[in-house]
């Protein structure tokens, strides 16, 4: 999982800690996804791992809709002969440092896959049953006709999931749920509950290694079940100010 890549003297879509530290350099990304290439593995999108999940390879997502996902992660993909999905926040379109509408149909013009990351990027299980359907099923709209091809991933902001997401996924149509929680997937996971590991700023090359091996995973997962539990505990509101003050020092 992946979200922006900074290129040098271009800033970022936003400087607060709490988002730098998804931010990947460009750099570190062409190193790891040449490493990838070096060691018989391709970099696929959601459709193409849930169609043959036996293959060798790692998916590669993109979480936003940010400009670096056109002029610096699809060039690389492409040379290399990889796929992505690349999950798109509609609201996000046309900003600074974001995908605009053209844009976008480029990318899938290019043959990058486009899924939903929501219309406004909210937590989802903090919304009303009304709510939530627009932010699943209007993004799916919506990007559908920008791009002229159907959509059929999603991808909860946040990582934030519950079963209701699943079930209006499920009902929108579409073929499955990324979230944020840490885990290998296999051909027995469940779609509308599929697990990423995010790729944190800073990340080497050996240790990006060690994850697309599923090695290290464990102690992610204890790690990230202490965060759900506070999170659960604080509420999502209470624990972002928190965490943001915490990052901030």
């Amino acid at each position: 999982m992946y979200h922006e890549l900074e290129l040098p003297n271009r800033p970022t879509c936003q400087d607060e800690p709490g988002y730098v530290r998804y931010v990947v350099s460009a750099s570190d990304f062409v190193a790891q996804m040449q490493s990838l290439q070096k060691l018989g593995l391709r970099g696929k999108s959601v459709s193409e791992a849930l169609a043959d999940p036996e293959s060798p390879g790692a998916v590669i997502t993109f979480d936003d809709g940010c400009e670096t996902d056109l002029i610096t992660a699809t060039p690389l993909l492409r040379e290399l002969g990889f796929s992505g999905t690349f999950y798109v926040t509609v609201g996000f379109l046309d900003k600074r440092g974001c995908l605009s509408r053209r844009q976008l149909r480029e990318l899938s013009d290019l043959g990058m896959e486009v899924g939903s990351h929501s219309m406004t990027h909210p937590y989802l299980p903090d919304l009303s049953d009304e709510e939530l359907a627009r932010e699943i099923a209007a993004s799916k709209a919506e990007l559908e006709q920008i791009t002229g091809r159907p959509v059929h991933h999603f991808s909860c902001p946040g990582g934030r999931w519950d079963e209701r997401v699943a079930v209006q996924a499920q009902q929108s149509g579409y073929r499955s749920v990324s979230t944020s929680r840490v885990a290998a997937n296999s051909a027995s996971t469940n779609p509308f509950q599929l697990g990423r590991v995010a790729i944190m700023r800073g990340t080497s090359v050996p240790r990006f290694h060690a994850l697309t091996k599923g090695q290290g995973l464990t102690a992610m997962r204890f790690n990230d079940a202490i965060r759900g539990s506070v999170r659960k505990l604080l509420g999502n509101t209470f624990y972002d100010r928190l965490r943001a003050r915490v990052l901030s020092k």
